[in-house]
């Protein structure tokens, strides 16, 4: 599928987005998890990581229903979790290009008596797993995979597992998630020991939930603890929600408002880095909801100024860096993006991608093997670009697009299926 697109004279709006996937997979897992009375899920995140995640946890004994008019919430749809015993796959788990859902699951099923196999699509299959098998394998589990236990598929024969103190090579949440997930029914405490903060949903949700967790700086300490199920609203991506902030802040007429953002200060470096550049950002509506901070964005036409980006910030940023490659062109002078390594192992080689694509629509931009180097020209010519099936380079090549002087062509755009499906749709209803 190709889109093609022209910019608008004005962006202008009002956007309500889809689930934070982070937040949605916590939610469904925990709660699969927990004891207790049936669970209400609302404002699921959408698109093709929904379904993996939900169909993986139905093949192991969870009965997951859709519901509208869900009386716990005042949206439309939400989903209904009723725990019941776990038991071994059927068949082969698949969690598609979810690297999320492969990650966390693995933990999961680490800590169960049962054998099982779980693999995903040709990118997923490709990305690095011996990060979560090495800490998963030190408590007892069986682990195999391929090429030497470093990719998928994962054969996993869970059982009896026990606490161990980890220190973690590169901050990753989903890493750290899979030890949590598994710590939770492991005999003795353990202890995770990051470089730097990573995004921490499972710690909130599970303490939320009534873990034993307890953090200390960058440690962990998780004591085995039994978990009370809870409904959870979820609230919208942050990752999708700088899409739009970048293509107001981008735009010389433009006023956006996002409501109902995940705030959580361990995904807002994003936020913090736009504002260090001039962006013009209000924060309105701030509130607590099940232990996640939450508010509305509203981002306006700005002059940006170049910045260098890197250090512990980068976790923090990790999946909007595309949409700030973006920004970076349409900035005052030169943005670096240095100690990003980690976007060559996302769901395309995200340096490459943006490298390429930007540089289809006449950005001055240089790739190193850890970031991008970008001289703001203000502006960008148009052109094609090709989302190499990734949907966060989709949409930040899609911002791109209404940003250009000329019309863009984006290739392979149906990409956005994994996590917005309403993306394009959106995009247009803000077009004036």
């Amino acid at each position: 599928m190709r889109t093609i697109l022209k910019r608008p004279i004005a962006l202008e709006g009002e956007v309500t987005l889809p689930g934070d996937k982070s937040i949605s997979h916590r939610a469904a897992i925990l709660n699969s998890l927990a004891t207790g009375e049936p669970a209400h899920i609302s404002n699921f995140c959408e698109g093709d990581d929904k379904k993996s995640i939900i169909n993986c946890l139905r093949s192991i004994g969870l009965e997951i229903n859709s519901h509208i008019g869900c009386e716990h919430s005042k949206e439309k749809e939400c989903l209904l979790i009723k725990k019941s015993e776990l038991h071994e796959p059927r068949n082969i788990l698949d969690a598609g290009n979810s690297g999320t859902t492969i990650r966390l699951m693995t933990g999961v099923l680490a800590a169960q008596p049962f054998f099982s196999i779980i693999s995903g699509d040709l990118s997923l299959r490709s990305r690095p797993m011996d990060r979560v098998i090495k800490p998963l394998t030190q408590m007892g589990a069986k682990i195999l995979g391929r090429e030497s236990n470093r990719l998928a598929p994962l054969s996993i024969d869970g059982g009896s597992l026990q606490g161990i103190s980890y220190t973690m090579p590169i901050a990753s949440a989903q890493v750290k998630s899979a030890i949590i997930l598994a710590s939770l029914s492991a005999q003795g405490k353990t202890t995770i020991i990051e470089p730097n903060p990573s995004r921490d949903h499972t710690e909130r949700m599970a303490k939320f939930m009534g873990g034993d967790i307890q953090i200390n700086e960058n440690t962990i300490v998780i004591t085995p603890s039994t978990l009370k199920t809870n409904n959870i609203t979820v609230p919208g991506d942050i990752s999708s929600a700088s899409t739009w902030i970048v293509a107001a802040i981008c735009h010389p007429n433009a006023k956006i408002k996002i409501k109902n953002i995940g705030l959580n200060p361990t995904r807002t470096g994003s936020i913090d880095i736009l504002k260090a550049m001039g962006a013009k950002l209000t924060i309105e509506n701030k509130r607590i909801e099940n232990g996640e901070p939450v508010g509305d964005i509203i981002a306006e036409s700005s002059n940006l100024t170049g910045t260098e980006i890197s250090g512990e910030i980068i976790p923090k940023m990790i999946d909007e860096i595309p949409n700030i490659a973006v920004a970076a062109c349409f900035s005052k002078g030169k943005t670096y993006i240095k100690d990003a390594g980690e976007l060559r192992f996302k769901e395309s080689d995200r340096i490459e991608s943006m490298f390429q694509g930007l540089s289809n629509l006449g950005a001055e931009i240089k790739h190193e093997v850890d970031g991008l180097t970008i001289n703001g020209t203000h502006k960008l010519n148009g052109g094609y670009c090709n989302s190499f099936g990734d949907h966060r380079i989709a949409m930040a090549m899609g911002v791109a697009g209404i940003l250009s002087n000329s019309e863009t062509t984006i290739g392979s755009s149906e990409a956005v299926e994994i996590s917005y499906p309403n993306f394009w749709e959106t995009l247009k209803s803000i077009q004036r």
